[in-house]
């Protein structure tokens, strides 16, 4: 049966398109715009939060596909092109890795469809990454990428707006086993220290917030990420807030509290 093509509702916001708002893309409509405003009127560092978060991405994808020459990707919820993204920071290093991006939103496929224009090695795929099972059978996944070699999967700021019913780790668990020995995991998902800290208030707070506006979000605590790896092995420095993760330089600024409610990782499958 054909797949239905999604359509576009700019009235209403989009998970995918406020973020694009958070680090500052074009590809978002006054509804997005709306949301944006409204989260950073309850937390102002929420930008700041937004471009970190890119940046460790940006940081991981260049050790990926430098280092542990990983030629193949795999980022589930990708969300919308903005300035750099996985395809661009891979093939700037190796111009034939391949790239697989899965999305949802229509917002998203849309781009997605303009990217398979003008990269060949760049793909996109329609599915919900809730569904492992449907997306690890795609056609698109599966005639790209070679699931005998090692992958390079990318959960970036993705499985906090997964619900606890929805089992996070358990569907984390079918596509670590679906990896090659040499393939590595890269997470990043908002925390709650859970220490009655000022930061662990924050992070209720802005939980019930954010909720109210862009739907699910869950601030987890540190085991419940490291749960989301396995028995896979977190390479230095471990699971740290990202602008810990190899940073570029050392910071001139303190990093503020909005920034210390994000944790961020990469490990390996031996």
């Amino acid at each position: 049966m054909a797949r239905t093509e999604p359509t576009i509702d700019t009235t209403k916001p989009s998970i995918a398109r406020v973020y694009d708002a958070f680090v500052g893309g074009k590809d978002n409509f006054e509804a997005d715009r709306e949301v944006y405003h409204q989260v950073l009127r309850l937390a102002p560092e929420a930008a700041e939060v937004g471009r970190e978060c890119r940046a460790w991405l940006i940081r991981v994808v260049r050790f990926l596909a430098g280092h542990a020459e990983i030629d193949q990707f795999l980022d589930l919820g990708s969300g919308l092109p903005t300035a750099e993204n996985t395809h661009q920071a891979a093939q700037r290093l190796n111009c034939e890795a391949r790239v697989v991006y899965v999305d949802n939103d229509p917002s998203v496929a849309a781009h997605g469809r303009a990217l398979l224009e003008e990269n060949e090695n760049t793909r996109f795929a329609v599915a919900d990454l809730r569904n492992p099972e449907e997306i690890l059978a795609d056609p698109v996944v599966t005639r790209h990428l070679d699931f005998d070699r090692p992958i390079g999967l990318i959960q970036c700021n993705t499985l906090h707006h997964v619900t606890d019913d929805e089992r996070p780790a358990d569907l984390m668990r079918t596509y670590v086993d679906a990896l090659a020995p040499g393939s590595f995991v890269a997470i990043s998902h908002l925390h709650n220290p859970g220490d009655g800290s000022r930061r662990a208030e924050l992070a209720a707070e802005s939980q019930e917030k954010f909720n109210a506006l862009m739907g699910s979000c869950y601030y987890r605590s540190r085991e419940a990420i490291e749960a989301m790896f396995h028995e896979l092995e977190l390479i230095e420095p471990g699971l740290v807030h990202p602008f810990q993760w190899w940073p570029d330089g050392p910071r001139l600024t303190p990093a503020s509290d909005g920034a210390h409610l994000l944790l961020g990782g990469v490990a390996v499958k031996r």
